[in-house]
């Protein structure tokens, strides 16, 4: 008969293993927040070199993890009009784009089906009147390193954790980071409108804005859990080892990306960790950012990520009040 004391070395090792696998999310979630929110970006306003830069940043990591590509880029361009005062610019239409890629599901029927997973990239740029800054007084970066690098980061990381998986998901996912959220939610609207797949096949929408403020209490917050069938009882089993406490709601969808989907009668959940004084203002720094806890949002939403695109459920649309 075995005792304790026998799995004690392998309880220590895998113990030692997820500590591991925790740090090096947690540094590589801190890196991809660093560079998105630094200044050489100069608040990543649409139309500028600091955007551009950003979509390119992505479109990196997407190429090295191995997403494939829809017409031959990773790029879906648009146009976007800004208003005279925002960023010193004149009333103008400038050019941006989403940052898309996708991984085939392994599933010869399945695979028709996706999920797609996103965050925006864009922010204020360096703010000024019109633009949605709390402080248009104050002409300065608005970095927005948790406003929306932070989603970024959690994006990237868990497109590299299913870059490692040997067995794909049974279905398809695609991986998109939105420009132009800030100006009305245009680069999530002008996806849902010029779908690279058929809108009937995208089932659900996991859409991440400001996830790297995690507070002592470990509360991340989501809405929309009840827009697909079982919905808020995946979400509470995975909390179960997460060291997260969710905060979920069936409906109160919110106000980012997934409300583009969720309009088209798309299952949609929004995750975020909450607001602060920084809240759009040049404020939102790379050293106010919880990198650790960005890391277990980041797992969390992986885990609900795979489970979603294995469910054994057919995902249907449930509409929320």
């Amino acid at each position: 008969m075995q005792t304790l004391k026998h799995f004690l070395p392998a309880i220590l090792f895998f113990s030692i293993q997820l500590n591991a696998q925790s740090n090096d999310m947690s540094k590589t979630f801190y890196k991809h927040d660093k560079y998105l929110s630094s200044d050489k970006l100069e608040g990543r306003f649409v139309g500028t070199k600091g955007n551009n830069d950003a979509a390119a940043y992505i479109k990196k990591y997407f190429e090295k993890y191995g997403l494939q590509q829809f017409k031959d880029s990773y790029y879906q361009p648009f146009k976007v009009f800004v208003k005279e005062g925002i960023n010193k610019m004149k009333s103008d239409t400038v050019a941006t784009q989403n940052v898309v890629g996708y991984i085939e599901g392994s599933d010869p029927n399945l695979k028709n089906e996706y999920i797609v997973i996103g965050a925006h990239y864009d922010h204020w740029g360096w703010g000024g009147q019109g633009s949605g800054s709390k402080k248009k007084e104050a002409f300065a970066i608005h970095n927005g390193a948790d406003d929306n690098a932070s989603g970024v980061s959690a994006l990237l990381c868990i497109l590299e954790e299913i870059s490692k998986q040997k067995v794909k998901p049974k279905r398809s996912i695609i991986f998109i980071s939105f420009s132009g959220e800030e100006e009305g939610l245009l680069g999530s609207k002008y996806f849902i409108n010029h779908p690279p797949v058929s809108k009937e096949a995208i089932k659900v929408m996991l859409n991440m804005d400001m996830v790297g403020r995690l507070n002592d209490k470990k509360e991340l917050y989501m809405g929309g859990a009840g827009t697909f069938p079982n919905g808020v009882e995946l979400m509470k089993k995975l909390q179960e080892n997460s060291g997260l406490n969710p905060v979920i709601h069936a409906g109160d969808v919110g106000g980012s990306d997934h409300v583009s989907f969720y309009k088209e009668s798309i299952s949609a959940v929004g995750f975020h960790t909450g607001g602060h004084p920084q809240y759009h203002t040049p404020d939102d720094d790379i050293e106010l950012i919880n990198s650790n806890g960005g890391a277990l949002v980041a797992k969390y939403i992986y885990n609900v990520l795979i489970q979603i695109a294995n469910y054994e459920e057919a995902l249907v649309f449930i509409k929320q009040n």
